[in-house]
């Protein structure tokens, strides 16, 4: 038998006298002073009702794998307050489409990248082929096209960034956050002008004192919180170091590499009255990426005619990218009914790019004879060559904005408004060269085709870098948006109903030192409606959508050839949403079964290449697209107390540059399957498993930078990774001891993670070398990380 034992009490922590407690036809109550104490059999799920007359009824399960002690604390709610949560709370994510993240996910999510953004690659709709990167594509959109907020500020990444293993941090902090939601389109106008996504990020206000420490391979993270000047001013800290040499040290080639990736980030609120508070949210990050390439050897090609490229390298790359954000906002509780909110904001990124890196390759055919001493080695160099890559890249920008936003509520009534001015200062220097030697000639650029009747006529062509940008951008941009909404939650008949109805509006000005200026302005209309019959099953059904645009940004209006164009409009797409939750009990335990049908119709659309994470636009609006598709996701107890999921994604996206045709886009993954799955050892509940399971179809991609799209659609490998984890809790809030040194912990655990179990190499590039011979250009694939062993620990106090 196992013991379950626990104190009761209301949201003032007063104990609760006389609550009823109801398990397997048998019953007790608590003390006066809120405490009871029961027993249940080990390996059965009991079911076990917490009833007073004063609160609302609780349902809580538990099942244990052997004989212990559970400790279950429960606050109750008084029923008139808890009356009002049901109808306002509980569903009004699942009318407005937002997924709703558990936290304790986040904690304990695997993954080279763990953290919020390694949760929604599980989902449907989701997708990244980099596992070093936190980059996510939705739906077929590109990184670009999806809204980040932290406590409603709308937060940035770094601009100069190519490759995941130079971004090191998300700006998300996991261990200071107390809610996650996620929208994969047809979101309200309250969110900002983007058409993929929104994840709504809110980081916590401590209500009492902690510390975490997390340590492992990849770094350390440190979070402190607590409430200080009489329980007035809440404060939460965090500080995190991240080292991917561990990564970057099992890929094909071998470097010395000394990455810094350093963020700090806090959150204070003060309590000034009952009405108003004033808070804070501050963030750090120095990002230093020093790498040295030494040598690299890769084999490709076929069983028959295998080849080995061997490449020999001199220089280095020196980046730092360092950024400031800043944000102070005030809430103003006007009544019980108007809520008045004001945020003032600043971000500066300051980015170098600096590398010098000699290549020089051997292109070789393997022995395949299996006769033969040399069976396996390189006996016939089939080209060889070398190149220079040289980049002097800094950019320097400086966002401020300023933004007011209020909440009307008339009982079920909701109206919605804010404004916001924003200022965008960017200084960007682009130095940026491409030098291709082919025996000992420089190889000129694709698109030049000069004749060379050497030596017999004197070649008198200009003699240029293989590819050469050079640009000097200072621009200046203003943006003034708004928008407005109003939702309802009423019946009809038996039924529930949900409906939201709002606009956005964005002006913006582009003004480009030495170039002339240019204004645009954008509306955006957008509704949802969500119904939930009252049937016998419990389902709910919605449709939400419309008319979505994207202003560009600084990135968007530089073209290929590093220039500024004012004239960039923004893109647009009209967007539709056909979705259903089913929530019902299988094995006597809850499932939810979501399905999203999807299309996007986009126009003006400006399109990009992807180099690892590097996207380059054409800064021009000669594109129509489309994307549509299917998103499933079952999610539910498949064990006993712990909650899983499987996903499914179907997509399919298209584009027309210029009325050439329909070819697939960059991010046209057709395939999609996610599995997030928990586990825990029967006669050890306290060993615990966790397993990310990711497969991805190929995408376009691995073209040369100046090959046209339309001459070259081969496809990528398909992505395919599993990260599994093991940890073991020696104590937590539902664990005592009676070792007196784990009792100065709060919590204790640790465990071993093993990134990539199966040690499947993904490509995310090709490098292309030329074959003096055959005149041909071979695409060497660019492999990502492999198997990796990593080692975990955490605490807190």
């Amino acid at each position: 038998m196992s013991t379950v034992q626990g104190k009761i009490v209301n949201k003032f922590n007063d104990p609760i006298e006389g609550v009823a407690i109801s398990y397997l036809d048998k019953g007790t109550t608590t003390d006066k002073d809120g405490n009871y104490s029961f027993q249940i059999p080990i390996r059965k799920t009991v079911k076990v009702t917490f009833s007073h007359v004063s609160y609302k009824t609780i349902l809580k399960k538990f099942t244990t794998r052997g004989a212990r002690t559970i400790n279950f604390s429960p606050t109750l709610t008084i029923k008139t307050e808890e009356l009002e949560e049901v109808i306002v709370k509980n569903r009004k994510k699942e009318a407005q489409g937002i997924t709703k993240i558990d936290t304790k996910k986040v904690e304990t999510v695997v993954g080279p990248n763990a953290g919020v953004e390694a949760v929604l690659m599980t989902l449907p709709g989701v997708s990244n082929n980099n596992e070093l990167s936190t980059q996510y594509n939705v739906r077929g959109g590109n990184f670009d096209e999806n809204l980040v907020y932290v406590n409603g500020i709308e937060v940035y990444r770094p601009f100069l960034i190519r490759s995941g293993q130079q971004e090191g941090l998300s700006f998300i902090n996991s261990h200071m956050i107390q809610n996650i939601d996620f929208s994969a389109g047809g979101f309200q106008a309250k969110y900002g002008d983007k058409l993929s996504s929104v994840l709504d990020i809110t980081y916590r206000k401590p209500t009492e004192s902690s510390t975490q420490v997390d340590l492992s391979f990849l770094g350390a993270s440190v979070t402190t919180e607590g409430l200080i000047f009489n329980d007035k001013l809440s404060a939460i800290l965090g500080v995190r170091y991240r080292d991917n040499s561990l990564f970057v040290n099992d890929k094909q080639t071998e470097v010395n590499f000394r990455p810094s990736f350093t963020d700090i980030q806090t959150f204070l609120s003060y309590e000034l009255s009952s009405k108003v508070s004033l808070n804070f949210l501050g963030n750090f990050s120095l990002n230093n990426y020093d790498y040295k390439p030494l040598s690299r050897r890769t084999r490709f090609g076929t069983i028959a005619n295998p080849l080995e490229l061997i490449v020999f390298y001199q220089g280095q790359e020196v980046d730092r990218f360092q950024t400031f954000f800043g944000a102070f906002s005030m809430d103003y509780k006007v009544n019980e009914n108007l809520e008045l909110t004001g945020i003032v904001s600043s971000f500066n990124t300051q980015e170098e790019e600096y590398f010098d890196i000699a290549a020089q390759y051997n292109l070789g055919q393997v022995n395949t004879n299996l006769g033969s001493e040399n069976f396996g080695e390189v006996e016939f160099a089939q080209g060889i060559g070398s190149q220079l890559n040289h980049a002097r890249n800094d950019l320097d920008a400086l966002i401020v904005n300023a933004q007011v936003r209020a909440t009307l509520k008339d009982g079920n009534n909701e109206w919605r408004a804010g404004a916001k001015y924003q200022r965008e200062n960017i200084k960007d220097r682009i130095r940026e060269w491409e030098i291709i030697d082919s025996v000992g000639f420089s190889v000129r650029p694709p698109h030049h085709n000069i004749g060379n009747n050497q030596p017999y006529t004197p070649f008198t062509g200009p003699i240029e870098p293989f590819q050469n940008v050079r640009a000097q951008n200072t621009v200046d941009i203003d943006r003034f948006s708004g928008f407005l909404q109003f939702s309802r939650k009423t019946t009809w008949g038996d039924h529930d109903i949900w409906f939201n109805a709002g606009v956005r509006g964005q002006y913006w000005n582009v003004n480009p030192v030495g170039g002339a200026s240019k204004s645009h302005m954008i509306f955006s209309p957008r509704a949802q409606f969500a119904i939930k019959p009252d049937w016998n099953s419990d389902m709910l059904f919605r449709l939400s959508g419309g008319y979505y645009s994207q202003p560009p940004f600084y990135r968007e209006l530089r073209g290929f050839d590093g220039q500024i164009s004012a004239d960039v409009k923004a893109q647009k797409s009209i967007h539709a949403v056909l979705g259903n939750d089913y929530s019902f009990t299988m094995w006597n335990r809850p499932f939810k079964l979501t399905t999203e049908l999807y299309y996007k119709d986009l126009s003006d659309v400006n399109a990009y290449s992807i180099d690892n994470v590097r996207i380059r636009y054409r800064a021009d609006n000669v594109t129509d697209a489309y994307a549509y598709g299917l998103d499933v996701r079952l999610n539910g107890e498949f064990v006993p107390g712990s909650d899983s999921w499987i996903s499914f994604g179907y997509l399919k996206t298209e584009e027309n540059i210029d009325n050439r045709g329909y070819i697939a886009r960059p991010t046209d993954q057709r395939i999609k399957l996610g599995i997030l799955f928990q586990d825990y050892v029967p006669n050890l509940p306290d060993l615990k498993a966790y397993l990310n399971l990711v497969y991805n179809t190929g995408v376009p991609g691995g073209a040369p930078a100046y090959a046209d799209v339309y001459e070259f659609q081969n496809r990528l490998g398909d992505y395919r990774r599993a990260d599994v984890g093991v940890s073991y809790i020696f104590i937590d809030n539902n664990k005592t001891t009676s070792n007196k040194f784990l009792n100065n912990f709060e919590e204790l655990s640790a465990g071993l993670e093993l990134f990539n179990i199966f040690d499947i190499r993904n490509s995310i590039t090709n490098t292309w070398v030329r074959d003096v011979y055959s005149k041909q250009q071979f695409a060497i694939p660019n492999f990502m990380t492999g198997r990796v062993l990593n080692f975990k620990l955490r605490m807190k106090f």
